[in-house]
């Protein structure tokens, strides 16, 4: 494994991205929704540096599986969210990683069909090399190259999300 980023430079772009979220959103009420379960660590620490008024709801999206280290079929599980609950609200989907982009994409046309008043997403990691969608994410942490990446709430068949930095694994 070869170590991408430090915990000092996630920390570092962590308190990059509460900024430009502090400015945006000053004293407007979010609903945060992070997406299990990758998202749990950078979700922590994003909201810690947030100012503004949050309520926050978890769900859960799903494409990789086992030791897959390239995404497959999309489960999405909005965990007891219903539409009363976003209906009007401008919404922060927070994820761990921006692959290929079908995730956040499917996420935030649901959270619109749902009534949010907006849908702005927030990434850890981009992988601009991989993008499928032509969505773009709305906050970006730290952009990777293509390569499987675990630690910092990423993991490799259920294992090394506790890494407090980014590898990436040797494939092969």
């Amino acid at each position: 494994m070869e170590t991408l980023f430090t915990e000092k430079e996630i920390q570092d772009a962590v308190a990059r991205v509460a900024e430009a979220l502090n400015a945006d959103y000053r004293d407007e009420h979010v609903l945060v929704i992070g997406v299990a379960t990758g998202a749990i660590v950078f979700l922590s620490d994003l909201m810690r540096q947030l100012q503004m008024p949050v309520h926050l709801e978890l769900v859960r999206a799903k494409s990789y599986r086992g030791s897959d280290t390239r995404p497959g079929e999309l489960d999405i599980d909005l965990w007891g969210l219903e539409e009363g609950d976003i209906r009007g609200r401008r919404v922060l989907l927070v994820d761990d990683i921006f692959d290929t982009g079908r995730t956040l994409e499917t996420l935030s046309q649901r959270l619109l069909a749902h009534g949010a008043r907006d849908v702005k997403t927030v990434v850890f990691l981009e992988k601009p090399d991989r993008r499928e969608t032509e969505m773009l994410p709305d906050y970006v942490g730290l952009r990777i190259p293509d390569r499987f990446v675990v630690g910092y709430g990423l993991d490799f068949d259920g294992r090394m999300r506790n890494l407090p930095y980014i590898a990436a694994m040797d494939e092969g």
